[in-house]
């Protein structure tokens, strides 16, 4: 091959490379100015244990310039994720944060600025993105910030995923007009995952990060490694190479980057249990008072105990082409051809897409025959993304495309950011209530509008998945495919007897699908034997589990668990404002625990100032002590193997092992796949008349 063909050929490489989504985490700079503020270190520590993940962000910001100025740093909010710790280093100490209600954390960040004074604060943008201010960056100086959040884990199928999020998802188009991001750290990147299962794990995997350095301790004890040091190794390389071949010399051999270096890309890990392993239930407590109120985490691992449905179906595809679609839309595209392959002979077919309105690409259902399918997989690949989001002229086009004498599945594909149209989403629960649908909602990228896809999941017991640009996406399709294979356990209640409990949250459990966790968490009291039943209806029948077992009367290594249930208990007061529309008593109950638990929520953020403007300002250090409180139970719980959690083994609740990807039992195999996993908004299921699925 000629120079000129290699510099084409590195040419067409290095912009493969720089193709992708244009916003990510980082610093915003506002449009038209040139900061010398830069991220020189993002160090990341995640642990994976006993139900729930904490995550911790360490930055240094660096300002080379010769004047002091602020740093307002970016990222999307993780899924269902409560920020617990903020702490910003003034004068080389850590001060650790406290939450006050919204605006008097901005008022008092505002005072302490105009003062000229050191503090930092930590906000939630909705749904959007946590945002995080520090003021000042002394002038040629750095500065040093950590942010921990907690978030509950679980696992579909036998898999286990955990997404530390980068990739913002372009819906805020006020941010993007105002701000540039500057995504690239200078200095050292590193992101450190322990995952400790009390069950073994026969394999863990980074989709997009091959150079991910894995380390397997024992059966359930794993750690994960990834690194970078610079700004963009792999760049810089093919730069090299290319100058090297424009100067008539033969280029060093490519060694390919150590890591990442840009915050704009989802670092996805899944882990997968052994085959085999037992439906069970599992506990995990806090209660440092013997006398007094624990918190409880039960986890539910169902039996597979779910019958195939045979039924064919029509298929209803609504697929969001508007210009916040950019980034996410190959995914979309391929998600979309890939399931029009897997439908079987006799199903039907017919595609709808909306951006500013809606239309038909299909004009009437079509038989999923081989030629019609290549057809309409060809169209979807011409789609491109562009306008506004009229995400409720599509859904209603979907909808009332039905045909009440077939069962029918709607995939709606959309990141749910609705600004055409009707965009209350109460309007959209309402309407989802006037259907017999089932949504199973999977919601495409970070920032996407999960309240509002969740809640008409939830309106239609239906489940819910996320996909991120970064995923394995046959390994989605693998799970979300064999739920819509396999019947449900609907209507399905709680009950626990002998012990004394409260607070139970979720409230409403609705349904649980194939490979399906369920986690409750709630209050208790002294150390009675719990007698739990589950209950619920198959295919219209009663079915019922049962257990009792013993509940530690004293635990103090889980203190985490008290957030993660106020912060549950949130979503659910949140989510019932979303049904019934906004009250003055539910914002109130929500302040009241967010304050008493340390919570960044919609309507609190975390500030730090100097430990005398706390003093000064009668702010009482709840969530410092907290923290100490954490972290002491960490280091502990970090000397310990993995803990056996499970309850049941006496009388166990369910008689078959539980459901599979790695083999054995019935497994959601990928045989008969219907459709959909890498799509990304909603499908829903119709029963058809006398008919439950």
């Amino acid at each position: 091959m000629s120079t000129k063909s290699y510099i084409s050929l590195f040419a067409v490489v290095l912009a493969l490379l720089s193709v992708g989504p244009t916003d990510a985490a980082g610093l915003l700079t506002p449009k038209g100015q040139s900061g010398s503020l830069n991220i020189r270190d993002h160090k990341v520590v995640v642990v994976v244990e006993d139900g729930y993940v904490i995550t911790e962000i360490d930055q240094t910001f660096v300002n080379a310039a010769s004047n002091d100025v602020e740093a307002v740093y970016s990222f999307p909010v993780p899924s269902h994720a409560a920020v617990a710790e903020f702490t910003y280093w003034i004068d080389g100490n850590p001060v650790t944060g406290e939450v006050l209600k919204k605006q008097e954390a901005r008022d008092l960040y505002e005072q302490e600025k105009t003062a000229g004074r050191e503090t930092a604060l930590a906000e939630k943008d909705e749904f959007r993105s946590f945002d995080i201010s520090v003021y000042p960056v002394r002038a040629n100086s750095d500065v040093q910030i950590r942010l921990v959040y907690v978030q509950s884990a679980s696992t579909d199928t036998g898999i286990g995923r955990y997404v530390y999020p980068l990739e913002e998802g372009g819906v805020d188009e006020e941010r993007s007009t105002f701000w540039d991001v500057q995504d690239t750290v200078t200095g050292s990147f590193s992101f450190d995952l322990e995952l400790k299962s009390s069950y073994p794990v026969d394999a863990l995997r980074l989709p997009e990060q091959p150079n991910a350095m894995l380390t397997q301790i024992d059966s359930g004890h794993w750690t994960v490694g990834l690194q970078s040091l610079g700004s963009s190794p792999v760049e810089e390389e093919f730069a090299e190479q290319v100058a090297a071949l424009e100067a008539g010399e033969t280029p060093a051999i490519a060694k390919g980057g150590s890591g990442i270096a840009n915050l704009n890309k989802d670092i996805v890990v899944y882990w997968r249990h052994a085959p085999d392993l037992p439906g069970s239930v599992d506990l995990v407590t806090h209660n440092p008072d013997a006398s007094g109120r624990g918190t409880f985490m039960l986890t539910f691992t169902p039996g597979d105990d779910l019958p195939v449905i045979e039924d064919g179906r029509d298929w209803v595809f609504i697929l969001d082409t508007s210009g916040s679609m950019q980034g996410k839309f190959a995914t979309l595209a391929n998600g979309v051809q890939q399931a029009l392959g897997k439908l079987n002979p006799n199903d039907r077919f017919r595609i709808f897409t909306f951006n500013n309105s809606a239309r038909e690409l299909t004009n009437t259902f079509v038989d999923a025959s081989v030629a019609n399918v290549t057809h309409y997989t060809e169209l979807v690949g011409r789609l491109h993304a562009d306008g506004g989001t009229n995400l409720y002229a599509g859904l209603r086009a979907g909808l009332d495309s039905l045909d009440s004498d077939r069962s029918s599945g709607i995939a709606l594909v959309t990141d749910g950011v609705a600004n055409v149209g009707v965009t209350e989403k109460k309007e959209f629960l309402k309407m989802m209530g006037q259907y017999d649908v089932r949504l199973f909602t999977f919601i495409m990228g970070n920032s996407a509008n999960r309240p509002l896809l969740e809640a008409m999941t939830d309106v239609s017991n239906g489940f819910a998945l996320e996909t991120s640009n970064s995923d394995d996406i046959a390994g989605q399709l693998i799970q979300a495919t064999a739920k819509i294979r396999h019947a449900a356990l609907h209507d399905v209640s709680l009950s626990i007897d002998g012990l004394k409990v409260a607070d139970l949250t979720p409230e409403k459990i609705g349904s649980l699908y194939h490979g399906e966790q369920l986690q409750v968490l709630g209050h208790y009291w002294g150390d009675r034997e719990a007698k739990v039943r589950l209950t619920g209806k198959v295919a219209g029948q009663e079915v019922e589990y049962e257990t009792a077992f013993a509940v530690p009367v004293q635990s103090d290594l889980n203190p985490e668990l008290e957030r993660i249930w106020a912060y549950a208990t949130i979503e659910n007061l949140q989510a019932k404002m979303d049904y019934f529309g906004a009250d003055q008593d539910t914002e109130d109950a929500i302040t009241d625990l967010a304050t008493e638990y340390g919570l960044v929520t919609d309507y609190t953020s975390m500030i730090v100032v100097r430990d005398e403007v706390f003093a000064a300002q009668g702010i009482t250090r709840s969530n410092r002590d907290r923290v100490a409180t954490e972290r002491a139970a960490q280091k502990t719980r970090a000397q310990q193997t993995p803990q056996n959690r499970r309850v049941d083994q006496q009388q166990p609740m369910y008689n078959k092992n539980r459901p599979s990807t790695g083999g054995g039992g019935s497994g959601g195999g990928a045989a008969g796949l219907p459709m959909i996993l890498a799509l990304t908004g909603l499908l829903a299921l119709r029963r058809r008349k006398q008919t439950m699925i």
